[in-house]
């Protein structure tokens, strides 16, 4: 994986070869000194390239050579000076991210992006604010480290950088200063759920009680707008009765005023046409139906909020780290997924009738049996959103060159799922779960393909990077052995990256 170009025979360093570019008469690469990497700028003395970075020079004959530390400082440099790796819109093609929590793994999403091929717009810096808490991580680290990633392995083509599941305008502040350009507001916190079971009195009270101010409307002219009204969507025909508006309008209203917010928030800190919008309202207790879909783009868009994709709460389970749950099943593949066929072909349908905008699979990763699907009726307007699965397969590599750490690991994680659950919707039974002692070490990694061994690894993420034994031990050694994290990154995401380029 190491080599001395002849362009830089001098240099005498471990070179990632796909790192090496020319900008102008100055040449960087990306060098492995140990454990620790370092950028090396070789051009003439003279080169303003050379100041604009930190680190040791030498001189080699008539050139200088700059090694540099992977600081913040230098990664906003690098990305002034090579503008490919400076995040972007993407626009309405087809994409996908791929989250990292331990900033190690962008060379094996590329990997996986290139051997698919085709024109999947990626986005390989995405993090949430609450991934970066359990992380200790900041936005400028998840930039960072997939910018020198990218570098390592030559990537060119256009990459955004997600700014997820945000609720504050802190959030967006924080996201925007580190150069974010796709900025995924979540409003969970405002859906009512109740709104699907309430009686006809709390309903009414919690309708008259929407902030109407903020929605720039009134009750009345909202039934004027939908109540009696048909929008027929390809050949589907759509309409609200005065109970179904209200119902979404107390499900979702709130919702929208802060999406409504969150964007013009947004919009005053970043310049027009620099950044895209996400709104997920996936992470709620109950389906977000057609009428209600209607809703929230009809109202969005009233407001004067533009957006790129959407993530609506579709039938069945989305839980972490495992396949779709199709509704009435217990574990994946216990049903057909014919009811999600039927959910997202509508939703699609409106998504090209109100938009176009993509519709977003969150907590898409491993969501195998049902991506194909997406693909086709969404046609190519679709975002898959990943994130714990590369932790997992992380994991995955661990088993195979340290199967002691692996044992420690999920014996912790067992020891701390209860606590760490409480944030997701997962299903694992801890009785089904292997004791580490029972296993053989060829036998751990197999683990991963077990649904509550897998979610039990997936939720206590945080703890394990956190603590100060297994954290760095796990760290230091993918560190050591990154080709063999490579390989089952790329690997597992050829699956999930494949079947979106049949639809594109």
């Amino acid at each position: 994986m190491t080599m001395t170009p002849g362009e830089l025979w001098s240099v005498n360093l471990p070179i990632y070869p796909n790192s090496v570019v020319r900008a102008g008469d100055a040449t960087f690469f990306l060098a492995r000194m140990g454990l620790k990497k370092r950028l090396g700028i070789l051009a003439p003395a003279a080169n303003a390239a050379l100041r604009a970075f930190e680190g040791e020079a030498s001189e080699r004959g008539a050139e200088t050579l700059l090694l540099s530390p992977l600081t913040h400082a230098n990664a906003a440099a690098l990305r002034r000076a090579l503008t490919w790796l400076q995040p972007q819109p993407l626009g309405l093609d087809t994409s996908a991210g791929c989250g990292d929590r331990l900033g190690l793994a962008t060379p094996g999403h590329v990997a996986a992006a290139r051997a698919v091929g085709g024109d999947i717009r990626m986005i390989f810096a995405q993090q949430s604010i609450r991934e970066m808490v359990r992380t200790g991580r900041s936005p400028d680290d998840v930039l960072d480290d997939a910018t020198w990633g990218l570098l390592q392995e030559g990537w060119r083509s256009p990459v955004g950088a997600d700014a997820d599941h945000l609720k504050t305008t802190d959030d967006i502040d924080r996201c925007a200063a580190a150069g974010f350009t796709f900025y995924t507001i979540d409003p969970g916190d405002h859906v009512d759920p109740a709104a699907d079971s309430d009686d006809e009195a709390a309903l009414r009270a919690k309708f008259d009680a929407l902030p109407w101010p903020a929605l720039a409307t009134t009750a009345h002219d909202l039934r004027t707008a939908y109540v009696g009204k048909r929008l027929e969507v390809e050949d589907l025909v759509f309409a609200l009765d005065e109970e179904a508006l209200v119902r979404a309008a107390v499900k979702y209203g709130r919702a929208v005023a802060h999406v409504a917010t969150m964007y013009r928030h947004l919009a005053s800190v970043r310049a027009p046409g620099s950044f895209e919008l996400e709104v997920s309202v996936d992470e709620t207790d109950t389906p977000t139906s057609h009428a209600e879909h209607i809703f929230i783009a009809r109202e969005l868009r009233r407001l004067g909020v533009r957006w790129v994709s959407l993530a609506p709460r579709y039938v069945g389970r989305f839980e972490k780290g495992v396949d779709y749950i199709a509704p009435g099943g217990d574990r994946p593949g216990d049903l057909p997924i014919d009811a999600f066929a039927r959910d997202f072909a509508g939703h699609a349908a409106i998504a090209r009738a109100l938009g176009p905008y993509k519709l977003s699979l969150h907590s898409g990763s491993d969501k195998f049996s049902i991506y194909a699907c997406a693909a086709e009726h969404a046609r190519g307007l679709v975002h898959l959103k990943t994130a714990g699965t590369s932790y997992l397969e992380a994991l995955r590599a661990a088993g195979t060159f340290d199967p002691a750490l692996f044992r420690d690991i999920l014996a912790f994680a067992i020891a701390r799922y209860d606590t760490d659950k409480a944030s997701y919707h997962i299903s694992a039974r801890m009785a089904l779960v292997p004791a580490p002692d029972t296993l053989a070490d060829a036998e751990l990694p197999d683990l991963l393909e077990q649904f509550d061994a897998r979610q039990v690894l997936h939720v206590t993420f945080g703890s394990v990077l956190r603590d100060p034994d297994l954290g760095p031990r796990l760290m230091a050694g993918l560190t050591h052995n990154e080709e063999a994290y490579y390989r089952v990154l790329e690997r597992h995401f050829i699956r999930h990256l494949s079947p979106l380029r049949g639809n594109q």
